[in-house]
């Protein structure tokens, strides 16, 4: 996708209205994607990140000679894009010290164009280059992967363990998609039991925890817990594979429930071809902005029951946790989970197009549809 055609700009346009709407439909309280407000909450700020990132991405075009997207699988940049803007973060204070100032760039601009009635394309990439830089270090952005982070921590009265919600996120190299994840998980480490929960199996009111925590809240396994996260977040793994991995490397870790948000595909009139139907519907959309559809996968996987520990002279073997796979759903079996969800955000321009060719209800079959118009979005039709 090259800069000096309008596809860019297309492109990123399409994007940043899907971004929006995304975060207004998680905005909403009632929205039927959670069932806990902490859920869209976690989300919410992922997507911010994504908004961040893209707002970097579009300075960058102005540039660099070409920007590349999956165009015909997931419809997000390719994870090259994203490897570059992460190096580009570390080095972006170095970089600008090197550049001139805002000001003085606007400056020579205005001079060169009064000398030589010409446009300064040198001078405007040089401040392109300085935007983006700048933008990098304005905020957060989605790296390849995003450390994990504690933001609840409770006990469960039954087995009076303490537990932890903890979220973390991946850009996944080989399909180009962002993914958050979100973990409850127990904790039996006996040190960390006798701190946090009183014999009566509720939370100690003493321990006073400012969250949310940079990674795992146990401060022994939280390195490997990263190292674990980063190394078993590939959209390759089904859920119950990577819950299953976490169960078996940390004899004190119970993982209760797994959940993965895989944004994308993402569908944009004129830039991407991963469906040509789609593509064809939405080039007739009158406005460009309203020319795009989101989709996104919900997967969850949540263990049922724990066999428990068994010590002996000889040989002895931890607690280890069920999982429910949801055989009688050939689909949910194929991913991996107990549950599942499949969302589709479109414009209300855009789903009056495929609604009139007919098309609607098969591109919509297995999905929740969530119909944007403006800031008010419309769930189930």
């Amino acid at each position: 996708m090259k800069n000096s055609t309008g596809q860019a700009a297309q492109y990123f346009d399409a994007m940043d209205s899907a971004l929006r709407g995304l975060d207004t439909f998680l905005g909403d309280a009632n929205s039927p994607l959670y069932k806990h407000p902490l859920i869209g909450r976690v989300v919410v700020a992922y997507v911010e990140r994504l908004q961040q990132t893209f707002a970097c991405w579009r300075n960058r075009i102005g540039f660099t000679e070409t920007f590349r997207i999956s165009r015909a699988e997931s419809g997000f940049p390719v994870f090259q894009n994203v490897l570059e803007l992460d190096n580009d973060r570390k080095t972006a204070e170095k970089r600008l010290a090197a550049l001139a100032s805002g000001d003085e760039l606007r400056r020579e601009m205005v001079d060169f164009i009064l000398r030589q009635r010409a446009f300064p394309k040198a001078l405007q990439s040089r401040m392109a280059e300085r935007s983006y830089l700048e933008t990098i270090q304005k905020g957060d952005v989605f790296i390849p992967f995003i450390l994990p982070e504690t933001i609840r921590v409770s006990v469960n009265a039954k087995t009076r363990r303490p537990y932890y919600v903890v979220h973390w996120g991946v850009f996944d190299g080989s399909q180009s998609l962002p993914m958050v994840y979100m973990a409850t998980i127990e904790d039996s480490s006996a040190e960390l039991n006798e701190m946090l929960v009183l014999p009566s199996g509720k939370m100690n009111p003493k321990i006073t925890i400012p969250l949310p925590v940079e990674g795992l809240l146990n401060p022994d396994l939280a390195h490997r817990f990263d190292e674990f996260a980063e190394k078993n977040s590939a959209y390759s793994l089904t859920p119950v594979t990577i819950a299953g991995n976490l169960d078996k490397d940390f004899e004190e870790l119970h993982p209760k429930q797994l959940r993965r948000f895989v944004l994308g595909p993402f569908y944009s009139a004129g830039v991407t071809e991963h469906n040509d139907r789609v593509s064809d519907i939405l080039s007739k959309v009158r406005k460009a902005d309203n020319a795009w559809m989101l989709t996104w996968t919900v997967q969850e996987v949540v263990a049922t029951s724990e066999r428990a520990a068994k010590r002996g002279l000889w040989r002895s073997t931890p607690a280890r946790q069920e999982f429910h796979i949801e055989t009688s759903d050939l689909e949910a079996t194929r991913q991996g989970v107990s549950f599942y969800e499949k969302h589709a955000l479109v414009p209300h321009d855009a789903y009056q197009a495929l609604f009139a060719d007919g098309d609607a209800d098969a591109i919509f079959r297995d999905y929740k549809v969530h119909v944007i118009s403006g800031n008010h979005i419309t769930s189930g039709v």
